[in-house]
């Protein structure tokens, strides 16, 4: 009963949102680039660049503004890095992912090392600051006030008219399809897969922004393998903006009953429970990847 009044709770709620946040930026990017033909796997490394960027400018400066402006820069000369390793030097594209990935996260660790005499996290920093006037909304207003949350949702409607709606959309999904055909009508493939991958890193790094803001530091591991939690929750919402909604909010959902089943008293073992939110990823996957069909030419070098 204590576990079903704490589900159905606006608190409980509002974690749900807040994990979804993450979640759905890094996911959203993800599809982006694979919308334009390119297999990112390194949305994780994107985060950790992202919230790694933003603690160390706002711990240095004292404004989150400057913060996020150097991540979101940052991240943009890690899309160009990538960029030149999958489309100019066509290499392998998750193989290149997962190397950034691993090249970022020690990097990570090595300057906070460096600047901070610390190999576990920085020095505390300012949560972000919200807006004043939806802070008042009942129930919601801590959630709805904060920049990134509100942001990631109107980013639902956001990304499926852009996708669906627009030229953009239009031409950078035929580069994902048909990327012959798209450069025969005129399409300059290079660009628009530069543009989704461009697109990815931001999204991602604004997701790291989030995790860093609302813990109030940097800690080695913090990002703890949401970019690619991301990823699947691409993979089963199909490559379409609402499906990925969704299944963010599920995944988003069990990561905070997880959280709830470690201050109920329980029973069941704490491992079990931690465990929960990456068993329910590999379950919903193991049911939903031969289902899913991803863009006809994405991950092939072109």
């Amino acid at each position: 009963m204590e576990i079903l009044t704490t589900i159905f709770s606006f608190v409980f709620l509002s974690q749900v949102l807040r994990i979804f946040t993450p979640y759905f930026l890094g996911a959203t990017g993800a599809n982006f680039s694979e919308r334009g033909g390119v297999i990112n796997i390194a949305i994780e490394g994107f985060m950790i660049s992202g919230a790694f960027c933003f603690t160390v400018i706002t711990v240095i400066s004292g404004y989150s503004f400057l913060g996020i402006s150097f991540a979101l820069l940052i991240n943009s000369l890690l899309a160009v890095v990538f960029s030149v390793f999958v489309l100019k030097l066509r290499l392998n594209q998750i193989l290149i992912g997962v190397g950034l990935n691993l090249l970022i996260a020690g990097l990570a660790k090595f300057f906070m090392m460096y600047i901070f005499k610390s190999s576990s996290n920085t020095p505390r920093i300012d949560e972000i600051p919200r807006i004043p006037f939806l802070e008042s909304i009942p129930y919601f207003g801590n959630i709805l006030s904060d920049y990134i949350i509100l942001f990631s949702l109107i980013l639902i409607s956001v990304s499926q008219f852009v996708l669906y709606k627009t030229k953009f959309g239009l031409r950078l999904r035929s580069c994902g399809e048909n990327p012959e055909a798209a450069e025969t009508s005129g399409v300059n493939v290079h660009s628009y897969k530069f543009y989704g991958i461009l697109i990815s890193a931001l999204l991602s790094c604004l997701a790291g922004i989030w995790l860093a803001s609302n813990q109030n530091s940097y800690s080695d591991g913090m990002v703890a393998g949401r970019g690619y939690i991301a990823i699947a929750a691409m993979i089963i919402g199909k490559w379409k903006p609402v499906n990925i909604f969704w299944a963010c909010i599920l995944f988003s959902f069990f990561e905070a009953l997880e959280i709830s089943l470690q201050i109920i008293p329980t029973g069941i073992p704490n491992q079990l429970i931690q465990m929960l939110p990456y068993l329910i990823t590999l379950l919903v996957l193991i049911g939903f990847i031969g289902k899913t069909k991803p863009p006809a030419a994405d991950g092939v070098p072109y």
